[in-house]
């Protein structure tokens, strides 16, 4: 079957380091893996090219623009030259990663699977400018419609989902991960080492994960793999509690196997939310740490209590005493370490591998 793998958002890098890109490029391997010929539609490529993924036909339409309301007229302009590309190239299906504006999959008159990751339109408007919300609406509705399946990565998502297009029938498929690529390695000998991956922004917690890190008791250490705008504002609170913390900086999906290799312990340092339905996100770093055998101590909420289950620590959110207890009691106990580990992998293996969320995604899509 020919495949158009569609992504009109133009803040998703498909070859970046992003958990975006990551999802991107382990949902495109899982289709080439069962036969299928696949070409990949984007506002945006990156330039971290797994090799395994080189020869994947990339058509790109390119987003310039800064301002709000052109850039949102130019994501339906791009929608709208997608379907005329992709039915030139004799797309057989579908399978689109939701964007604000996109009616490809709709337009397409194609099969396919609309992937809901987030409450996009709320994002849009909390965090950035939305101008033509009604236009944003009306795109959300007619694919979600069209779609054979409607995927979202979380029960919140999910709900989101069906009270924006009353009637939708939208199936929760949490993220996954690659237990081929990521598998158990041995920890350092060179101590403890607690590792954090993800974008540093306000909302992964790593200013609480220092903090409890100049909290513990027992000896351990951090390694941040990771970048973004909060990088620098780290790095002067670790240096003002005096304590050394590796970041490691931005890591590409191919290097992480190596990057979380020697790592003793995972962490998801999420704050506490106001509500919990904020927390709709379906983080890839969990399923990472769980494949890598790691135990995890991570915020109880959202997906993270059902997803750990006997591999970890649930912690409270924006609670760096507890954080740094909870990492403690797992630092100073291997048996616990090694227990939790063993969970972690086969939770992994037996219930979170891309293999599997695909052949889900495309069942309830009918193939």
């Amino acid at each position: 079957m020919r495949i158009a793998y569609v992504c009109v958002d133009p803040g998703i890098p498909v070859f970046g380091s992003k958990g975006a890109s990551v999802h991107i490029q382990e949902v495109v391997r899982e289709l080439l893996s069962r036969g299928h010929e696949v070409k990949i539609f984007a506002t945006r490529s990156g330039k971290q090219i797994p090799a395994d993924l080189a020869g994947v036909p990339l058509e790109l339409y390119r987003i310039e623009t800064k301002d709000a309301g052109e850039r949102e007229i130019a994501q339906q302009q791009v929608a709208a030259q997608m379907v005329a590309d992709l039915q030139e190239w004799g797309a057989n299906f579908v399978y689109e990663r939701y964007s604000l504006f996109s009616t490809v999959l709709a337009d397409s008159g194609l099969p396919g699977v609309l992937e809901v990751n987030a409450p996009l339109i709320e994002e849009q408007k909390t965090h950035r400018v939305l101008v033509h919300e009604d236009q944003a609406h009306a795109a959300l509705a007619n694919q979600v419609k069209a779609a054979s399946a409607v995927i979202a990565v979380s029960d919140q998502v999910c709900s989101w989902a069906e009270q924006k297009v009353p009637g939708a029938q939208v199936t929760t498929v949490p993220n996954g991960v690659s237990i081929s690529r990521i598998t158990p390695a041995p920890e350092s000998d060179r101590g403890v080492i607690v590792t954090f991956v993800g974008t540093l922004k306000p909302w992964h917690g790593v200013s609480d994960l220092i903090a409890a890190a100049a909290l513990a008791k027992e000896p351990w250490r951090l390694r941040i793999l990771g970048d973004g705008p909060e990088r620098e504002a780290l790095e002067a609170q670790a240096a003002q509690l005096g304590l050394e913390v590796d970041f490691a900086g931005a890591i590409a999906p191919e290097e992480m196997p190596a990057a979380i290799a020697g790592s003793a312990i995972g962490v998801a340092p999420y704050p506490a939310p106001s509500d919990n339905s904020e927390h709709y996100f379906s983080p890839l770093k969990v399923y990472e740490y769980l494949a890598a055998g790691l135990p995890v101590v991570a915020t109880g909420i959202g997906q993270i209590p059902e997803t750990i289950e006997g591999a970890g620590t649930l912690v409270p959110g924006s609670d760096p005493q507890a954080l740094a207890r909870a990492i403690d009691e797992l630092a100073a106990d291997h048996q616990l370490r090694t227990s939790y580990g063993k969970r972690a992998r086969e939770l992994a293996v037996q219930k979170h591998s891309w293999e599997q969320a695909v052949t889900h995604i495309m069942g309830l899509a009918g193939y």
